[in-house]
């Protein structure tokens, strides 16, 4: 994860990230997934800054290329912050794209699905348990 400076340009983002994936390609990692998480509210001021522009990065490598890529971090003026974590268990996978007019006969057909599986309380059944209700309650 590392933090750009919030008064790059929206259009400057995009090269900046793309400019640290290759030099991460080019030492030596693999990259598994690239998110630009967005301007957010900084927790304290950094660098006389109070947002950043997140960006999260899963990479795959031996180790070795972590220390030449943050270094590249430390030196660049566009990075305020930035923190590379290990991993434990499985691997983080990209989450297929869903398109529109799947997603929506999708969700049609979940929501008949459900409606069928609904159960309808009967009025005995309701009765009954209103009345188990009131059996419960002490008598004042």
């Amino acid at each position: 994860m590392y933090i750009l400076r919030p008064d790059i340009a929206e259009e400057e983002v995009s090269n900046h990230i793309e400019k640290y994936n290759k030099l991460l390609e080019n030492i030596g990692g693999r990259i598994l997934d690239s998110q630009m998480r967005g301007k957010r509210r900084l927790a304290y001021t950094i660098a006389k800054n109070r947002e950043g522009i997140y960006v999260q990065l899963s990479h795959q490598g031996d180790g070795q290329h972590i220390e030449k890529f943050e270094k590249a971090m430390r030196l660049g003026d566009d990075v305020i912050r930035y923190m590379t974590i290990k991993q434990e268990g499985p691997l983080p996978t990209p989450k297929p794209k869903v398109k529109s007019t799947e997603g929506l006969k999708d969700q049609e057909n979940m929501k008949s699905e459900d409606n069928s599986l609904t159960p309808v309380a009967s009025g005995e059944d309701s009765k009954s348990n209103s009345e188990k209700i009131d059996k419960d309650k002490p008598n004042e």
